[in-house]
Order: structure tokens, then C-alpha cells, then sequence
């Protein structure tokens, strides 16, 4: 099986079979999302979505988020993962939307990776799901994913994006990645992955491998 003949069978299966796909973060506007990416950085969409209401219940806006203390928020984050880095964060994160972007969310990566807390993989989440931007966020749901299935070499998150956006057409790079992750989250998972029952082991690179053991 060649690289295309794969990407073609796997994401025509998501496609045909998985048409509507999206975030388990819950959240209402670009700010609340924003705010619910950075605070599940290896944390559970499950523990940030516990965590989240009060939180946008106390600070509904840039503003009131920039102008609460680190004792405040913390109080709020404190079951997530890093929760010291990610109350400073999200404080200074608010600060700078309204200093720099009027209290917008921007719509441009390197903007969007310019605020404190927010790497390459929440920027690329945030632009595919508010802006509709034709990017692939890589974590690592989806770089294992695509390690196993035989969708990328790469040894880099970056790397693995770049293969993922070279052979998946624009206008699916939205929806392949959420995807990918819900795959790698109840499927195609780290520990024990459901093999037998995954409509994709007829294309995946790994399972003629893990059904000789």
C-alpha cells in the first residue's frame, strides 16, 4: 500500500463514517476556548470541563481575567495539571489580548503563540476551530495516531503536522484532526489500543505487528 492509497482509505473511512466531528472542550466563545486549551495542556478534556464553568462564571471576559490576582485564579485551577504556571498564564494571557488585541482572540498563529501559555499545538487549535483555519493541531493523541496507523514518520510534533497538512486537503484539515484525537482517545489508545474492534487495522501500518503477539 502506497502512502496516498493510505491517507486516501483512512481519512475517506472518517470522512464517510465520522462526517461531524469536534471538541469535547466546552466552552461559548473564542475567549472560553482559548482559556480551556491552555488549561488542558496534559490534563484531561474531562477535568478542564469540571473546572471551567465557575471559572467563565467569575471571569467572563479579558478583562475581568487580567485584573483577578494569581491567589484568585489558582483557587479556580488548582485540580489541573500545573496549576501554578497555568494560573499565571491565564492572567497574563488576558492581559495581553487586551493590551496588544483589544480583547480579541487573534486569528494569526505566530500572534496567537505569542501569548503567554500558548504553544504551536494550542495556537493551531484555536485557528482551526474559530478561524477555520486549514491547520492540524498535533498532541499526543494524534501523533501517536499517526505513528500507528502509518500516517507519518516524523519525530517532531511539527514534523508530524507538516506530514498530516502535505497529504490531507485543506478543507479537511479542520475535522481530520479532531479525528485523529478522538481516535487515539477511545480507540487507537496508549495503553491496550482496541485493535480488534478499529475499523482502521486493515490500513494501519501497526497492526499486522500487534496481531502477531
Amino acid at each position: 500500500m502506497t502512502l496516498k492509497e493510505r491517507y486516501n482509505a483512512i481519512i475517506g473511512w472518517f470522512a464517510a463514517n465520522q462526517p461531524v466531528a469536534q471538541s469535547e472542550l466546552h466552552f461559548r466563545n473564542p475567549f472560553e476556548l482559548l482559556v480551556a486549551v491552555i488549561l488542558s495542556a496534559q490534563c484531561t478534556d474531562k477535568r478542564v470541563n469540571l473546572v471551567t464553568p465557575p471559572l467563565f462564571e467569575r471571569f467572563p471576559t479579558p478583562s475581568d481575567l487580567a485584573a483577578a490576582s494569581f491567589e484568585e485564579v489558582y483557587a479556580f485551577v488548582k485540580s489541573v495539571s500545573y496549576p501554578n504556571a497555568k494560573a499565571r498564564h491565564l492572567i497574563d494571557m488576558a492581559g495581553q489580548l487586551i493590551s496588544r488585541f483589544d480583547g480579541t482572540v487573534p486569528s494569526d498563529i505566530d500572534d496567537l503563540m505569542s501569548l503567554p501559555g500558548v504553544g504551536r499545538k494550542t495556537a493551531n487549535v484555536i485557528a482551526s476551530i474559530v478561524y477555520d483555519k486549514p491547520v492540524i493541531a498535533v498532541d499526543t493523541h494524534v501523533f501517536r495516531v499517526a505513528h500507528r496507523l502509518g500516517l507519518s514518520r516524523g519525530s517532531t510534533p511539527f514534523a508530524v503536522e507538516q506530514d498530516l497538512e502535505r497529504h490531507i486537503a485543506p478543507e479537511l484539515r479542520p475535522v481530520a484532526h479532531h479525528w485523529l484525537i478522538l481516535h487515539g482517545r477511545y480507540t487507537c489508545t496508549a495503553r491496550s489500543p482496541k485493535c480488534e474492534a478499529c475499523p482502521l487495522s486493515q490500513w494501519c501500518r501497526e497492526f499486522p505487528l500487534i496481531a502477531k503477539r
